[in-house]
């Protein structure tokens, strides 16, 4: 497979290129544009390269970063989205996108309580969701007019080498700090009580990837939940690490790490990603957290 990959920079793009030479070592990634803004840039890439199949991942990704600058998300979430969508039906229609989509665009519809499904309502509570949920309806559109589009709509995954913009490493952070001896003994945290859905990178890039298997006959508009059905909470993933890394602490709320808007429990239904690519999370929650700390304390060791 010839593959283009938007935003494989960023934090899944890379394990997604770990994901696929060890998977696939004879496909090639192909360079994309760096900045999916700039339609004349991304069209040429893909005019060029004509891939076989486009994974895009390009985004802004955080809620707070999107919510600081929300014009720039609503350039490159819904903007840069459709400029990737058109070159694709352009120049490479053969070709399947995978849209990384999120299950932050179920916003508000998860306080009806039931596990939700790819059919429920897109009630988006904040810019981030807002941004990407209209795209992955534009792209639905679009798939009624002949574009071979996939969305998919991972739950929060996390892994080694992610931002501490996200709460798993933001708190592996202080910890590794505090056991090298470069931070008081306090943690400061958010909402400690919100529920969620946690799953591993690497499993979501082979969701990714089985996607794209031509074995795998999804018809074009499939919209595919990302979920292990089964959430923790926020004050226990803390808990894990504190017990993980062997630290004493105080915790410490800080109203900076509060967001407007908080779903107190995001439950989904991933049955659909089981029967259609025969997929479900396989690695283990201990090895994450344990993957997420020992990559922290290499980077506080190093910085």
């Amino acid at each position: 497979m010839r593959i283009l990959v938007t935003g494989q920079r960023g934090f899944v793009g890379q394990h997604l290129k770990n994901r696929l030479k060890a998977r696939f070592p004879q496909s090639e990634i192909l360079p994309s544009s760096p900045d999916v803004r700039d339609a004349k840039a991304v069209d040429a890439a893909v005019a060029t390269s004509k891939p076989d199949h486009c994974i895009h991942l390009a985004a802004i990704s955080s809620i707070g970063n999107a919510r600081q600058d929300p014009d720039h998300a609503w350039q490159v979430n819904l903007q840069g989205t459709l400029h990737v969508a058109r070159s694709m039906q352009r120049h490479a229609s053969q070709g399947r996108l995978l849209f990384a989509s999120t299950a932050e665009a179920y916003g508000s519809t998860f306080q009806r309580g039931t596990p939700v499904a790819e059919d429920a309502a897109l009630a988006p509570g904040n810019t981030y969701a807002a941004t990407k949920a209209a795209a992955d309806l534009a792209l639905g559109a679009m798939a009624k007019e002949g574009l071979n589009v996939i969305r998919m709509r991972p739950f929060n995954h996390t892994g080694p080498n992610q931002s501490a913009d996200f709460v798993v490493p933001a708190f592996a952070l202080q910890i590794a700090r505090i056991a090298k001896g470069l931070q008081a003994p306090e943690i400061r945290v958010g909402n400690l009580e919100a529920q969620r859905d946690f799953l591993d990178v690497r499993d979501v890039c082979d969701a990714y990837l089985d996607a794209l298997m031509p074995d795998n006959a999804l018809e074009r508009g499939t919209i595919l939940n990302l979920c292990s059905g089964q959430t923790r909470s926020i004050r226990s993933i803390l808990d894990d690490l504190i017990a993980l890394s062997g630290v004493k602490a105080d915790i410490l709320t800080d109203p900076n790490r509060l967001r407007p808007s908080d779903t107190p429990v995001a439950r989904g239904d991933g049955s659909l990603a089981r029967q259609l690519l025969s997929w479900a999370p396989c690695i283990p929650w201990e090895q994450t957290l344990s993957d997420i700390y020992t990559d922290c304390l290499k980077r506080v060791e190093t910085n």
